[in-house]
Order: structure tokens, then sequence, then C-alpha cells
């Protein structure tokens, strides 16, 4: 198997997303479709002018341009008067930007202080210390998005789905993501204990955090001449990497090929259709994008489909969400793959990032994304064509794909 090279890979650790980058400085703009996306991860390192910047309508115009903060102010002077204890401005204010931001009611939607910043941005690099989830978000409950394969959180047996009722003995409900992104991350050969709810089961883990560092592609080519290529996050690198691994299975004429996206939580949206576009004709419809119901933006496929009429079938489990459903759905709307596994995760909201003062950020969904033949799979995932339950002695799953390829 190819190991490809690790680039600016965008591993995001809480629900990955798919995400659309900024033109200037650190990763201002990024369309998670997920998780969630994760990657964590769940994607993301994005450097100066690789991001397209968008402006859309106010769905809120009706809410005044400032809002009045003497209430505010009124609450934080009786509580600087009379509170026994020693208070911190800054914090305070991070409180208040938090609290602003969770009102909004959607679990995408995120204040980070510097300290969150920072970890996301390392995520974004896809290199990071922790356990290797992505985790997401089921109204006030924290849940396991998807384990990176080989990394702690797989070896420890957690599963898609999977509550998160406490972190180290400390109540989980409630929390935001990048909360107990940070809970759960720590120095290299720490241990995190997890008590989670499995099916209605009382599960507890304890877990040794390690070094986390994932090349976004693999490929190889198997016996029969069928290529393989597994993605485990939509990153800058994958669409490039994937390029490589169609140009050669093309040269050495497979038969068929394997697209494993299970585990995958999401990742970059850009990266996500240059995928999809090495089996889709030119121009067609990979997903539409909508605001308030309305299309703000609908991205078609480009390039050289170079697997353009290779049979394919596409490897799916609960694990994968965000990008790795936009593939799945315009890979299956648009006739040119049959899906094989369990049904994604469903993640349908995008969510941009916006530098603020003091080396924060706010992570906001700004639309909705729909598969090409028109379905939003948010909370619904995507059924495959071909529904198999994983076998706990071998990958029967991978194994039907190639013996049906055969």
């Amino acid at each position: 198997m190819h190991k490809q090279p690790r680039g600016n890979n965008s591993l995001k650790n809480v629900n990955y997303i798919v995400e659309t980058k900024p033109k200037k400085s650190w990763k201002k703009i990024i369309i998670n479709v997920v998780v969630a996306g994760f990657i964590f991860y769940v994607g993301f390192s994005f450097g100066s002018g690789r991001f397209e910047w968008r402006s859309f309508g106010s769905v809120n115009k009706n809410l005044p341009a400032q809002l009045n903060y003497s209430s505010v102010n009124e609450t934080y002077n009786v509580l600087r008067k009379n509170f026994d204890g020693q208070l911190d401005e800054k914090t305070l204010l991070d409180g208040i930007k938090k609290g602003l931001v969770e009102a909004a009611g959607d679990p995408y939607t995120e204040y980070f202080n510097e300290k969150q910043a920072q970890e996301f941005e390392q995520e974004l690099d896809g290199k990071f210390s922790g356990i290797g989830a992505e985790l997401g978000k089921d109204k006030e409950s924290i849940i396991i998005v998807a384990p990176l394969k080989g990394y702690p959180a797989d070896k420890a047996g957690l599963k898609p789905k999977d509550i998160i009722v406490e972190i180290d003995g400390k109540s989980a409900y409630g929390m935001t993501i990048s909360d107990a992104v940070s809970k759960i991350r720590g120095p290299v050969g720490t241990k995190v204990k997890l008590r989670l709810l499995r099916d209605q089961t009382d599960v507890s883990v304890e877990i040794t955090r390690e070094e986390i560092s994932i090349p976004s592609v693999e490929y190889e080519i198997k016996n029969n001449n069928l290529g393989y290529i597994r993605i485990s996050r939509f990153s800058d690198d994958t669409a490039t990497l994937t390029k490589k691994a169609a140009d050669e299975f093309k040269s050495k004429n497979v038969k068929g090929v394997v697209l494993d996206l299970r585990g995958n939580p999401g990742g970059l949206l850009e990266a996500s259709v240059d995928v999809a576009s090495q089996w889709l004709p030119p121009n067609s419809v990979v997903l539409q994008e909508k605001r308030a119901g309305v299309l703000v933006k609908e991205y078609r496929s480009r390039g050289t489909p170079v697997l353009l009429g290779v049979p394919t079938y596409v490897l799916v489990d609960g694990g994968s969400a965000s990008a790795s459903e936009i593939v799945s759905g315009a890979l299956k709307d648009n006739n040119v793959a049959k899906l094989i596994g369990e049904k994604t995760y469903g993640k349908g909201s995008v969510q941009t990032v916006e530098n603020l003062s003091g080396n924060t950020a706010i992570k906001v969904t700004i639309a909705r994304w729909y598969t090409p033949n028109g379905q939003n799979i948010d909370k619904q995932g995507i059924t495959p064509n071909i529904q198999v339950k994983p076998s706990k002695d071998s990958d029967n799953q991978l194994r039907q794909a190639l013996d049906a390829l055969k």
C-alpha cells in the first residue's frame, strides 16, 4: 500500500464540517459539511489566498445592528461588586461571547477562545496529541462521529454514535464540542477516562493519548487488478493525492475501483468536489448549497474525469460524515458508483470560521447542502445501495465490494 506523504492535512476533531477557505491568514473560511466533521476532526490548515470569500444575504435582517449591552453591564457590575472570589476580565469577556454564540441554538456554531482557536488550527494541520476520534453533538450530548482507524480510540473499541457521558469523571452533558475536545486532548502518554452510553449500555474506557498524524490518502492495486483508495479525511492535499492514485489506476488499466470512506468525518468542501470529479462527467452537479431554502451556489464537477466509466463501489458507514457524504451522494445520485456498507452519519450543514480580535474565532453555520437529487441528509444520512453490517472477524464490506467488481 502506498502511504502518501503528509501535507497540510485537515483533521478536525469535533465534527467534521465541509469548509471553505479565507483569503486572509489562518483558516478563515472553512466549510464543514459533516460531523463532524470530525475530524475530528474532523479538516484544515489554510494559507493565504486558498479560500473563496462569499457573501450571503442575512436571514436576520430584523435584528438591530448593535445589541443593547446595558443589562450585560448591569450584571457585570453586580458580579464585580459582590462576588466573593477572583474575577478575570478576559475570562468574563470570553464567557459573554461564548454565551451569545450558544444562544443561537446550533451545535455547529461555536465560539473559540484563544486556546481553542489554537487547538483548532492544530487540528487543521492534521497533527496533534489525543485519542484520534472525531466528536460531534446531538442536542446536549457529545457523541463519537468516527474513531480514526489504528489510533487509541479505535483500539479502545469506541464506535460511531457512542454518547460520551463523562470525561475524567465530569459530566459531558451540555458541553460544547470544543470544550470536550480540550478535555480529551492532552500530552502524549497521559490517560483520559471516558464513560460512554452505547445502545443503552454503560461502557467505561481508559485511553492513553498518542501523537495523531494521519495521511489523508492511501491507495494500492489489489489482486485481480482492482484499485483501492482509502481517504481518511478531506484536506488540502487530498485532491492531488487522489488524482495521483487515479492516474496510476488508469495507466495500469484497473478493472474497477473501491473508494473507502468509512470512518471519514469529512473536511474541505473543495477537496470533496475535486475527488467526486474524478468519476463524474464534466459539469455534473456535485452538490447544491442553500441558505434559508434559497439556492446560493451549485458546485459542479471540473477537470478531467480520469475514472469516468470505471466500475466503482464506495464503502461507507456511520462514521462517514460531511465531505464524505458529499462525495457519496454525488456519485450515487449521478449513477457512477454504488454504495456498500451502512447508513452514513447525516450532516448537511455548512460552516464558516471567522477570526475575531484577541486571536479568538467563531465557527458559524451559514447554509445547508443538498445532494444532486435535492436531498438534505442532515440527521438522515445516505442509505447504501447494498447494506452490509461489518463482521468482527474479517472486512466483509470490502470483500463484497471486491467480489462485485470481479
